[in-house]
């Protein structure tokens, strides 16, 4: 079967022992008007794409009570060919089976379903799922009670997962019945060219897979090909009159035997997997074949070594990209309503301090307020570097400038303990970046070799211009020519083997002990290089520290001073403000801050409310203030460009949760100035508004 003409699988499953629950999945999945207008703006929102009217998805869904009886649904559906893309499953279904061994039940006769666990309780942790059902690639978490729109993602994205894999395991038979059809043709070769050794050796030595021929018992290679010697790294004279146990290629020599006593059986061998180490002690994957030939009438092993290596790579970097987009994809989703929250408590936190005063017992509590709300923000603004949904505002910059500006807050997280040593390199060209994910970059680094350092140690951070010339790699699949700066950050820490080496990208993988760390620190410095057209390298080896390369390409251009934006001195003002945003508790808070500066502020809780607002006031706007995602259909950008029509010197400031470009539409930020991340303190608001109210208008 051609894996593109597989249909999509719109099949669920739902287990629960509440009748309510089945209805509120039928609800959720199944509305009564598929065409409803509010889900398709919805939608737009979401997706960042104009939806069809037309467009509906019709899932459907089947229900059981019990885990038992959940299963034998699971077997008929098999049974007829109509399996299940996706289930829900409970965690308690009294008095069966719990939801757990439901799983593992179901897993058993068919693995390749996607479950979604169910649970308003803590009855098991993740790590207690995974021991229990041990198949996490096919399994999710959903807390009771559950967001209609997070059971609409889940099912969608579910069933297409469903989908992929399928194509993809397809795929894959076809690749291993390519590899299988491969090898044997070379066997079938084989024994019709033993009449001819020269018809032999130009077959054998022109194989693309690695190959050679051993005596058998004895297991001495009698030829080699050029791909075999490449790949162990030995020379022929090396190797032939030896036997592999003397070369010591094999990673584990007592498999190898295993292998060749199931020859001796007339037993297959066929694409066991294994690693071969070359003269350098690198470690490769090959799939290996051993077919029994007989040559000059004694018999011989005809062993096949295919290297996977490069495949494996890929396979992991998919499953990194697909980790990665789901955690970006759930991050977009709730990244603005959540700034839109954390922005109302900065925003009456603020206020609340202003008011109380310094002197004021209460005073601790809301700065304790404050810092929680900048560490929420901080790790929203972590898991939006997946999506690439975050504010990223690119400025020709002097590296070796922004790590001395950083000197401070480096020193104060690794420790007196840890030595620092900062060497910048000489006449550094700027980099096109954005200085506050550098330091981003610089902060992630610091603390992860200060966790790799509990005894105390050395860091050394330092910067140089380099060139490359270089071809695509399987860590970097682009070609590189040019200069580029590099900034090398080494410590001589505890180092890392290349099982954990191979998965430091991974986000929410971590060593770390449990609450110490959230495993989004090195996959944020991943995402933030290869948003800024960069690459890493990394070297590591136990008990030897670590040492992290990263490439930035160099700017041709000067690099340009940067005016922080920080907390200072109400400033006030006395101009019109026009408010739009569609959060009332932020709408209220942002007004109040403005008022209590002494500017007139009118508030619209919609675009098409601000037009008309705007219409309606005695007063001539100075300066709108605008949300960029809005609903009743007028964006912020276009509110903006509507208002600039009609007075082309009003001043404009957007402000969003993630990246302009989720709107639909980007708008022309003059220099990133003009655009203000949620969340923000009132501080930065007021500042804000002044700066922008002051600035010169530029006309043609």
């Amino acid at each position: 079967m051609n894996p593109t003409d597989l249909k999509p699988n719109h099949r669920v499953l739902v287990i629960d022992d509440n009748p309510t629950i089945h209805a509120d999945f039928r609800k959720i999945l199944c509305p009564d008007n598929a065409s409803d207008t509010t889900l398709r703006k919805m939608e737009a929102a979401l997706f960042d794409e104009a939806q069809p009217a037309a467009r509906t998805t019709s899932f459907q869904l089947d229900f059981a009570y019990q885990g038992q009886e959940g299963l034998e649904m699971v077997k008929r559906a098999l049974a007829e060919s109509r399996p299940y893309a996706m289930a829900f499953v409970d965690v308690r279904m009294p008095p069966g089976w719990d939801g757990v061994e439901t799983i593992a039940r179901i897993w058993e006769v068919y693995p390749e379903l996607q479950i979604v666990v169910c649970t308003a309780y803590s009855d098991y942790s993740w790590e207690q799922l995974r021991a229990k059902v041990g198949q996490p690639d096919n399994l999710l978490v959903l807390k009771k009670p559950f967001d209609n729109v997070e059971v609409q993602q889940l099912t969608h994205a579910l069933t297409k997962k469903w989908l992929l894999n399928l194509q993809a395991g397809l795929k894959q038979a076809e690749l291993e019945a390519m590899v299988q059809r491969r090898t044997a043709e070379l066997a079938q070769a084989n024994e019709s060219l033993t009449a001819t050794e020269e018809r032999f050796s130009k077959a054998f030595h022109a194989s693309p897979i690695p190959s050679a021929i051993q005596t058998l018992p004895e297991r001495r290679f009698v030829d080699v090909n050029e791909h075999l010697v490449t790949l162990t790294g030995c020379s022929r004279e090396e190797l032939i009159g030896r036997t592999s146990s003397d070369s010591f290629i094999w990673e584990e020599p007592a498999l190898v035997d295993q292998w060749f006593e199931r020859l001796a059986r007339n037993e297959e061998v066929r694409d066991e997997a294994t690693k071969v180490r070359n003269l350098s002690g690198a470690l490769r994957d090959v799939l290996v074949s051993l077919v029994p030939v007989t040559l000059a009438g004694q018999p011989h092993a005809l062993l096949l070594a295919q290297d996977i290596s490069a495949r494996l790579l890929l396979e992991r970097q998919l499953r990194q990209a697909q980790k990665m987009e789901g955690v970006g994809q759930l991050a977009a989703g709730v990244a603005h309503d959540f700034n839109n929250i954390l922005t109302v408590i900065q925003g009456h936190a603020g206020m609340t301090k202003n008011v109380l005063g310094e002197q004021n017992p209460c005073a601790r509590s809301t700065e304790q307020i404050l810092k929680a709300t900048a560490r929420a923000a901080t790790l929203i603004r972590q898991l939006l570097m997946f999506s690439r949904k975050q504010v990223m505002q690119f400025r020709n910059i002097d590296l070796n400038e922004s790590l001395a500006n950083c000197l401070a807050m480096i020193e104060q997280l690794v420790g007196e303990h840890i030595q620092l040593d900062f060497r910048p390199g000489p006449e550094l060209p700027a980099i096109h970046a954005d200085s506050s994910m550098i330091e981003q970059v610089v902060m992630n680094l610091s603390v992860n070799a200060r966790d790799a350092m509990p005894n105390g140690g050395r860091v050394a951070i330092t910067t140089a211009l380099v060139p490359v010339d270089r071809k695509a790699t399987p860590m970097d699949p682009e070609d590189r020519h040019g200069k580029f700066v590099c900034l090398t950050f080494n410590d001589s820490g505890c180092g890392m083997d290349t099982q954990i080496l191979g998965r430091i990208f991974e986000p929410f993988f971590t060593t770390k002990a449990v609450g110490k760390g959230t495993g989004l620190g090195l996959a944020t410095v991943f995402g933030i290089v290869r948003q800024h057209q960069g690459w890493l390298e990394v070297e590591s080896q136990p008990d030897h520290g670590t040492t992290f390369r990263l490439y930035f390409p160099a700017s041709d251009q000067p690099a340009q001073k940067q005016e922080t934006i920080c907390d200072v001195t109400l400033r006030r003002g006395r101009e019109t403000v026009l408010v739009a945003e569609d959060e009332e508790a932020l709408r209220e808070i942002v007004a109040e801050i403005l008022r209590v500066q002494g500017y007139k502020v009118l508030t619209a809780c919609s675009g098409r409310h601000a037009l008309e607002v705007w219409e309606g006031s005695n007063h001539p706007v100075d300066l709108l203030v605008t949300d960029m995602v809005m609903p009743d259909g007028v964006m912020g950008g276009e509110l903006a460009e509507r208002l600039l029509a009609r007075n082309p010197r009003l001043k404009v400031i957007y402000t969003s949760g993630y990246s302009p470009g989720m709107a639909g539409k980007d708008v022309s930020l003059v220099e990133g100035r003009n655009f203000l991340p949620k969340p923000y303190s009132i501080g930065k608001l007021a500042q804000f508004v002044r700066e922008t109210l002051d600035k010169q208008v530029c006309t043609n």
